[in-house]
């Protein structure tokens, strides 16, 4: 995500792309580049549902000094979502499908 980030391809992830709503956040979309609140993640049907240790993660992810970038933790089920969310997006941004496993 912080590579994409580098490449000029930040997602937006301090409020819904659609609505502009700043609380609820639980769902990234892929297509339009960022965060979705409850209502319109659930009208989006390319949305993925995520959970707050997620948003925080990527919100981190993105804002973090380089020094601090790997200076958190996140749980299991969220590291997944992360890691999807991570491969989708990267993959959509680039065109081209890329193993990243291997760096997780």
């Amino acid at each position: 995500m912080r590579l994409l980030c580098i490449l000029g391809l930040t997602p937006n992830s301090k409020q819904c792309v659609s609505c502009g709503e700043n609380e609820e956040i639980s769902y990234f979309s892929i297509k339009e580049d960022g965060f979705k609140c409850n209502v319109c993640g659930k009208q989006d049907t390319s949305a993925i549902a995520m959970s707050k240790s997620t948003v925080n993660a990527i919100q981190y992810t993105i804002t973090a000094p380089a020094k601090k970038l790997y200076a958190f933790q996140i749980k299991d089920n969220a590291l997944e979502e992360f890691k999807l969310i991570t491969k989708l997006y990267f993959n959509e941004k680039l065109e081209k499908e890329y193993k990243l496993e291997e760096l997780f």
